[in-house]
């Protein structure tokens, strides 16, 4: 029997890039190719890349440049380019790096398989269509879980185009998978031992996928997608990101509120809190109408943990903008959010202005995450004493120990030879750590 080939997947960026390399390695699975941690034993290496931040396309001809000994050394390695750098550069990765035997983009990905087998015979195949057909039906079933938690995409592609971003660009237009075959895969994973599945979309509440035909068809919102993935047995939480403010509707507020599957934590960026940088970003919201939103999600789920992105010295932001942004901030007290210095990337509107000088972005961004540090740390400490659900999904460092996430997404550990990974406890918090909590089980 011929040994299987080995594949090596790089992944960057978002939480869709890691639920895309895991659909990729399912599909080139097909064509005898298993996963290993190490490029240097690896019959193909695929880097499947992010264009969101800075120098995205720079990492990835520096990566490139490191495997270019082991290219040298291996002739037969393959060397693939997947995801939103391919998108955007397509051939000229191809020209760049004739080391590089195949560039596929993010929504083509279906197509490896053949393209993996064009590459084999000598040829470079490049593929960064918007195909027609529906890149999930031609995947393969996914296969026994090895976690208890897993990503399902719902939707893809954004129609916001904020000035700052190359999301609409790389991923393509809005759109959202059938309700059927979201519900068919989630129900296919909670039998395979998935307990908690998170949702996945650049604009995920924007969802507005085909109703099944026997309950009369339409469309659906991702409210009454949640309310029917709630009913399928064995699956016990379900969360969802990314979302925009935007297309956070009343039913979506009320299934929070509701459906006690749907965990107390939502991802909800806002990205400033000055209408001015906001208008300009073109987010079509202002920090009010924000606020205000986090106020009804509060109402409907009080203990409602909350988490934001943030982008500090955006072009023309003054010190005036930037202390709107903290105040917000503070009004909102965030258990966690991310932040980050303003990129320019090219083809975008806001690429075209003046930055802001780097020393004055790099003390703003300083401060504001100091002001997030602290809100973070005292969320966690706000949970010692307190008993929540932690479901458990692999050994912790010390012996006996084992590692899983509360409702509100914080890692907990506890100490007991009894629990085992896909197990949901109580567990009362005794501890704050940096970045995590310590617990005991509950009776």
């Amino acid at each position: 029997m011929a040994e299987p080939k080995k594949l090596f997947i790089k992944t960057y960026g978002c939480q869709m890039n890691v639920y895309d390399s895991e659909r990729m390695a399912e599909a080139l699975g097909a064509e005898g190719y298993v996963t290993t941690g190490r490029a240097d034993e690896a019959d193909m290496v695929l880097l499947n890349t992010c264009h969101i931040r800075e120098k995205a396309s720079e990492k990835l001809y520096s990566d490139l440049g490191r495997l270019r000994p082991l290219k040298a050394g291996k002739p037969d390695l393959k060397i693939g380019v997947a995801g939103c750098v391919a998108q955007a550069e397509g051939a000229e990765i191809i020209r760049r790096m004739p080391m590089v035997d195949l560039v596929v983009g993010p929504q083509s990905y279906h197509r490896l398989p053949a393209m993996a087998r064009a590459a084999e015979q000598g040829q470079r195949p490049v593929d960064t269509d918007f195909p027609a057909e529906d890149k999930f039906d031609h995947l393969p079933e996914r296969p026994a879980a090895v976690r208890p938690t897993a990503f399902l995409t719902v939707q893809e592609g954004c129609d916001k185009f904020c000035a700052f971003c190359v999301v609409p660009y790389t991923r393509g237009s809005e759109v959202s998978r059938p309700a059927t075959r979201i519900l068919d895969e989630a129900r296919k994973l909670a039998d395979k031992g998935v307990r908690e599945i998170t949702l996945l979309g650049q604009n995920v509440n924007a969802y507005h996928g085909e109703g099944p035909a026997a309950e009369g068809g339409g469309d659906w919102s991702l409210a009454r997608l949640v309310r029917a993935l709630a009913q399928i047995d064995g699956l016990a939480r379900i969360r969802y990101t990314t979302s925009h403010p935007n297309d956070m509707d009343d039913e979506l507020i009320a299934a929070h509120g509701e459906e006690t599957k749907l965990m107390p934590y939502l991802h909800l960026p806002v990205q400033s809190g000055s209408d001015r940088i906001l208008k300009a970003m073109n987010r079509r919201h202002t920090a009010d109408s924000y606020l205000k939103l986090v106020e009804k999600i509060r109402a409907a789920r009080p203990d409602m943990m909350m988490s934001g992105d943030f982008i500090v010295g955006f072009p023309g932001e003054t010190d005036a903008d930037f202390a709107e942004t903290l105040d917000l901030v503070r009004a909102v007290g965030y258990g966690m959010a991310y932040s980050f210095k303003y990129s320019a990337r090219p083809g975008t509107p806001a690429a075209e202005r003046a930055p802001v000088p780097g020393a004055v972005a790099d003390a703003r961004l300083q401060e504001l995450q100091a002001l997030i540090t602290s809100q973070q740390h005292a969320a966690q400490e706000a949970m010692v004493g307190r008993e929540v659900g932690v479901l458990f999904e692999k050994p912790g460092r010390l012996k006996g120990q084992m590692v899983g996430k509360s409702d509100y997404l914080h890692a907990v550990h506890v100490r007991d030879d009894s629990l085992r990974a896909g197990e949901i406890a109580r567990v009362r918090i005794t501890a704050s750590e940096t970045n995590s909590l310590a617990g005991v089980l509950v009776g």
